[in-house]
């Protein structure tokens, strides 16, 4: 399997922060957002890493990330979005990378406490179709919405105004080949963008979209007030110090 960090975007959100570098270059604690996306998929077991970047700033990746050695890896991959195209037109760059190969991607500035071991696992003895992580919120109309019928995902709503429910659709997801056809089909949304929504109602049509939910804490960093709570959050929990030994130990480890 391989995976793909999304971290394109203009984080507008992050302004005048944003004006002088990328919002995945931003420190969350004492390590820049973008360590902690990269980590998780270390941790799954996935070495063949492909980084999407964007803006003005995009060369400060490669000097920040290099080949990955801080993270054990032998190579990183590179590429570039132009403008502001939603997560499916960033996740599309990323087709010659993927190859044919399952692939994990996961959003710039997801950070979660504890791993995704389980679902990774799951997905790789699932062999098709999707998978997507699900948490409980107390603010479900900021995310994407899974209504949940019996042992199934029904359908996804984007930021509805009366959710279905409370568990959101965080930002790291699970796709065999077939997601860049679905990708293909898209059209823009209203607000202009390709719709990572509309790639995971594809597969809940074929019936292939599964899900695991995730245990411990879940944030985004995109608003000033998630990036505080971010920076609380890792702080208050020690996950700032998952490197060397730690980590080893962790991509061994299983959420039950």
């Amino acid at each position: 399997m391989k995976g793909i960090v999304l971290a394109g975007g203009l984080g507008s959100r992050l302004n005048p922060l944003t004006k002088v570098t990328n919002k995945h270059l931003l420190p969350v604690y004492d390590k820049p957002m973008i360590y902690y996306p990269i980590q998780t998929l270390v941790n799954a077991g996935i070495q063949d890493i492909l980084v999407v970047t964007g803006g003005k700033n995009a060369g400060e990746f490669l000097r920040l990330l290099g080949n990955g050695k801080d993270f054990g890896l032998q190579h990183v991959n590179y590429t570039y979005q132009e403008g502001e195209g939603g997560i499916a037109e960033a996740l599309g760059l990323a087709e010659f990378f993927a190859d044919g190969e399952p692939i994990c991607v996961i959003l710039g500035d997801n950070i979660i406490e504890t791993n995704i071991c389980r679902a990774a696992d799951d997905f790789r003895r699932q062999r098709k179709g999707a998978k997507i992580i699900l948490k409980q919120v107390t603010d479900a109309v900021r995310f994407g919405v899974a209504e949940i019928k019996g042992d199934r995902i029904a359908g996804i709503e984007e930021k509805p105004k009366i959710p279905k429910s409370d568990l959101a659709v965080i930002g790291i997801y699970f796709y065999d080949a077939t997601v860049f056809e679905k990708i293909h089909r898209l059209k823009p949304s209203g607000r202009g963008e390709l719709e990572i929504t509309d790639v995971n109602n594809f597969y809940i049509e074929e019936g292939t979209l599964t899900y695991d939910k995730l245990e411990g804490w879940w944030t985004d960093a995109g608003t000033f007030e998630s990036l505080l709570q971010a920076n609380s959050l890792v702080a208050k929990t020690g996950a700032n110090k998952m490197t060397g030994s730690a980590v080893q130990a962790l991509s061994a480890t299983r959420v039950e």
